[in-house]
């Protein structure tokens, strides 16, 4: 991954933590949902799909590698599969600690 590449996803994830910080007082008004801001469930169900993206990216790269087509090389194939993985590992850390968090607030007496 280049340095331009790392740098492009730092920017996105702090944009996605800004919005995640800001999202509880956009979630008040729903003028505010129908003004284009994207809500919780849009913004998990597409990070999902680009994670999806990505294997199936990853997995056709390593198809092709597989059968033998020489416009593929080991290299990239073996930098997608480990980009897709960290992907997926990351996405499901933070399911856990979602679903952590959900449990917590389920347990809170009142």
């Amino acid at each position: 991954m280049s340095s331009m590449q790392i740098q492009q996803v730092l920017a996105e994830m702090r944009a996605l933590q800004a919005r995640a910080a800001g999202a509880p007082a956009q979630m008040a008004s729903p003028a505010t949902q129908a003004a284009g801001t994207p809500d919780f469930a849009t913004l998990m169900k597409d990070s999902v799909d680009r994670i999806a993206a990505m294997q199936n990216q990853a997995t056709a790269l390593a198809g092709a590698y597989e059968t033998g087509d020489k416009s593929v090389d080991l290299a990239k194939v073996m930098i997608e599969v480990q980009k897709a993985d960290l992907a997926f590992r990351a996405m499901t850390q933070v399911r856990n600690k979602l679903l952590d968090a959900y449990t917590q607030v389920m347990n809170m007496s009142v």
